[in-house]
């Protein structure tokens, strides 16, 4: 009986008496977003607090629900606005364009945003993060298949806070891309290109000149990377921790020579 009367449609059950709208909120901040979507249909006072854009600052749609349209994105993004800093959006194969579009614009303070097999987004999303999303730092594009060297000048150009960047089989990628990028993010950590087919070593020339703060960087299946590109990275990113080189036939024990004179962090 105490339950229904505190869980009660009323507005005026005890637990909204005794405890001010702060504290609820405050407690509301802890929890997921399933479960904070269950709290909004307790009650008007409850839908409110639950939905405040404060309690939204980090989503995650894997683990809820992947088949969703762009129009709940556009929602989120409103609800949310200049609060929400991470968003991942893994999966969701039904998010295109238009509706990232709408959620540069309305969430402006995004730092980390997971777009990873969102497969029907093209270059305009890039243009629209490059717009609206300076503070960007954590950006996935793993298998957008469409992504193309235009690209990544958008980011170079507006997104210049980038640390965290994976182009995982985004195999329309060539060095010109590359030296847009790093010119214009040179504070990258972390640079992920695996399966990028078409990068030579000359791409990695232009990571050499500008990345110099890189700690993570993996070439798997780039399979034109030769030894003189890997002799490039080891003269230039010295803070290099980890590289994955696994696939690219083409390398010798020069590599190896480089890297355990260049590269004393390596783990």
């Amino acid at each position: 009986k105490r339950r229904d009367n505190v869980f009660s449609n009323s507005d005026e059950a005890p637990i909204n008496k005794k405890l001010p709208k702060e504290l609820l909120l405050r407690i509301f901040s802890f929890l997921d977003i399933v479960t904070l979507c269950r709290c909004a249909q307790v009650s008007k006072a409850w839908n409110v607090l639950a939905l405040d854009g404060s309690n939204w600052q980090r989503i995650d749609l894997f683990n809820f629900q992947t088949d969703i349209e762009g129009r709940v994105v556009e929602n989120i993004s409103k609800r949310c606005g200049g609060f929400l800093r991470q968003l991942s959006l893994r999966g969701c194969l039904g998010v295109g364009d238009s509706a990232l579009k709408t959620f540069a614009q309305n969430c402006r303070n995004i730092e980390h945003l997971n777009l990873n097999g969102c497969t029907k987004i093209t270059d305009s999303t890039c243009y629209s993060l490059s717009k609206f999303c300076s503070k960007l730092k954590h950006l996935d594009l793993t298998s957008c298949v469409s992504i193309t060297n235009s690209s990544l000048k958008g980011l170079s150009e507006g997104c210049r806070n980038l640390e965290h960047l994976n182009l995982s089989w985004c195999d329309q990628i060539t060095k010109d891309g590359i030296e847009a990028l790093v010119k214009g993010c040179s504070g990258l950590k972390a640079l992920f290109l695996r399966g990028c087919t078409q990068l030579e070593d000359e791409a990695l020339k232009h990571i050499q000149n500008h990345c110099h703060e890189l700690v993570i960087l993996n070439l798997q299946s780039c399979t034109q990377i030769s030894d003189e590109g890997i002799v490039k990275i080891c003269r230039g990113c010295h803070k290099l921790q980890s590289l994955c080189v696994s696939g690219c036939s083409n390398l010798t024990d020069a590599s190896l020579t480089a890297l355990g004179l260049n590269c004393p962090r390596l783990k």
